[in-house]
């Protein structure tokens, strides 16, 4: 009894450290990214997506978490607005400011989720007319500490939050091409 508990322990030990190598291989930042052609004016999308009082009728976590709070600050639209929500734990919690915004063409913006775990990042969105259409480009960047490089070794993030990008992509391409 007492080998085969040894046994265990060694498998179990030799697998930790095959997980703790393979985080030390993951990149110290990572970045997501998805486009989509919206067949509408960039002035438009850039209007939706610039007014966080427009999110909760295309942003993806809503239907995540239809009883999340969300709270908007500071101006109505562009640099300066911010926008904090409250949500299940699909949702967490944190909050989100542009800090740029160049009509019609790009936003940017400053993301500090609380929960499910502390971290800060970058959204960017760029908008570039196509002849009739306008090709969105929703993209999140930021530092990967350690404990994400554990994660990472388990979760595939790009296609996490690729797919919430994705679905986030359809409906303001929806939401703008009413």
């Amino acid at each position: 009894m007492l080998k085969i508990l040894g046994v265990i322990g060694g498998v179990v030990v030799i697998a930790i450290g095959i997980v703790l190598v393979l985080a030390t291989t993951r990149p110290d930042t990572f970045h997501v990214e998805r486009s989509a052609a919206i067949k509408a004016p960039p002035e438009r999308v850039f209007a939706i997506i610039n007014d966080f009082r427009h999110w909760p009728s295309w942003s993806p976590w809503q239907k995540h978490d239809p009883e999340m709070k969300q709270t908007v600050s500071g101006p109505a639209s562009g640099k300066g607005a911010v926008s904090q929500w409250e949500g299940n734990s699909k949702v967490g919690a944190g909050h989100i400011e542009i800090v740029d915004a160049i009509p019609p063409s790009r936003i940017t913006m400053k993301l500090d989720m609380v929960r499910p775990m502390e971290a800060h990042h970058i959204v960017e969105y760029t908008l570039k007319p196509e002849g009739n259409t306008t090709m969105v480009t929703w993209a999140m960047h930021g530092s990967q500490p350690f404990l994400v490089k554990i994660m990472s070794v388990f979760i595939d993030c790009d296609k996490m939050v690729g797919g919430d990008f994705e679905q986030g992509l359809e409906n303001l391409k929806a939401l703008a091409e009413k």
